[in-house]
């Protein structure tokens, strides 16, 4: 009975203990008597952390090189005469004369075939003849009238009859013309139908007359390079035998052909000795108006977000910026291109690493990466 109200006064002993100590708090670390400054230090710590440094992204940059370049556009084409006609008779009849043979050159308004004229001579003579008679009869009637002796009505009936006999021989001369074929310009006779003292019919095409100077090269050009060119730019023309000659745009269709989409182009070529025909192949070189670009690797182009064709500079403050630019030329030496400050860094290293408005830090491209930069943009200037 004793040892039991012993047990039971040491467990209530133990639980006071216990249940003062959960009282003073203490139990909630270990140690935490010693360490109550770290405890008080960690948390200001923690609201206000060291700052990194920030590392810039390197890129190199050169500062351009322009040119005055001038876009070539490449055509095959033909070689045409600059004017064909073909001659044909306005009447029936048998040639009288003829006076110029295949190949012969020939001036506006000469006679290449005549058809005989012996009865439209008769009629020019008959015509002329009356002519001069109702002329002296108008002369007659007039003094009469005048004078008071004959009526002004009879004056009125003789200018009738000399404007009616006026009418007569200019109808006698129009058919004596239409015997007559006559260059309707300057030329060479490509080909010649007939022979001398044949008979031909009305309509019959008896001759072919090429004006060959100038001679034209044409081609066609892609509606993508249209508006490079213009009328009167220049223009090299390599032919099939070898020979490299000059000229300049005399035309440009504004029609494009609905198959192949493009439009065609002439080129008025130099030709005072003939010697260059109608039909040749001809490779043409058509010179577009000079323009103020740089030549720059293919490598330095980039994208912007929206697909757009341009190069990434720098900024005063040496920031990343992206520029459009124009595609002016695609060459060996590299593409030649415009819409480039002329005051730009343009980075060629590192271009598609970097954002707009990105800080970065720029150094200046290597002295090799430099000449070749330069010697690419004098290549593509001469």
């Amino acid at each position: 009975m004793a040892r039991f109200r012993f047990h039971k006064f040491a467990a209530i002993a133990v639980l006071a203990v216990s249940a003062g100590w959960i009282l003073t708090g203490e139990f909630s670390s270990v140690n935490s008597a010693a360490g109550d400054g770290q405890a008080t230090a960690e948390p200001d710590q923690a609201d206000a952390p060291a700052e990194l440094p920030v590392t810039l992204r390197t890129v190199a940059f050169v500062e351009p090189y322009f040119v005055d370049h001038n876009r070539a556009i490449r055509l095959s084409g033909l070689t045409e005469a600059d004017k064909r006609a073909t001659l044909a008779t306005r009447a029936a009849g048998i040639i009288e004369q003829l006076p110029f043979e295949q190949g012969d050159s020939v001036e506006e308004g000469d006679v290449i075939l005549s058809l005989e004229v012996e009865e439209q001579t008769a009629m020019i003579e008959t015509a002329r003849a009356l002519l001069a008679q109702r002329e002296k009869e108008f002369e007659a009637t007039e003094r009469l009238v005048t004078a008071g002796t004959l009526p002004k009505l009879r004056a009125d009936e003789s200018r009738s009859a000399l404007s009616s006999a006026r009418s007569q021989l200019e109808q006698a001369e129009a058919e004596h013309a239409r015997l007559e074929v006559r260059a309707p310009f300057s030329g060479v006779i490509d080909r010649l139908n007939v022979e001398n003292g044949s008979y031909v019919q009305a309509g019959a095409q008896v001759a072919v007359l090429l004006k060959l100077d100038p001679v034209i090269a044409r081609g066609e050009v892609s509606e993508s390079d249209l508006h490079y060119i213009k009328p009167g730019n220049a223009a090299e023309i390599d032919l099939v035998n070898g020979r490299k000659v000059q000229g300049e745009v005399s035309y440009i269709s504004r029609d494009a052909s609905p198959q192949t989409r493009t439009f065609p182009v002439e080129i008025a070529i130099p030709n005072q000795d003939l010697s260059i025909p109608a039909g040749m192949t001809a490779e043409i070189t058509l010179w577009a108006d000079t323009v103020r670009a740089v030549v720059l690797p293919r490598s330095v182009v980039t994208l912007s977000i929206n697909g757009d064709l341009g190069v990434r500079i720098l900024k005063p403050d040496d920031t990343a910026s992206f520029i459009p630019i124009d595609l002016i030329d695609d060459m060996p030496q590299g593409l030649v291109l415009g819409g480039v400050p002329e005051d730009a860094r343009i980075i060629v290293a590192g271009q598609d690493l970097v954002v707009d408005g990105e800080k970065v830090n720029p150094v200046e491209a290597d002295q090799e990466m430099v000449q070749r930069f330069i010697a690419g943009a004098t290549g593509a200037s001469n």
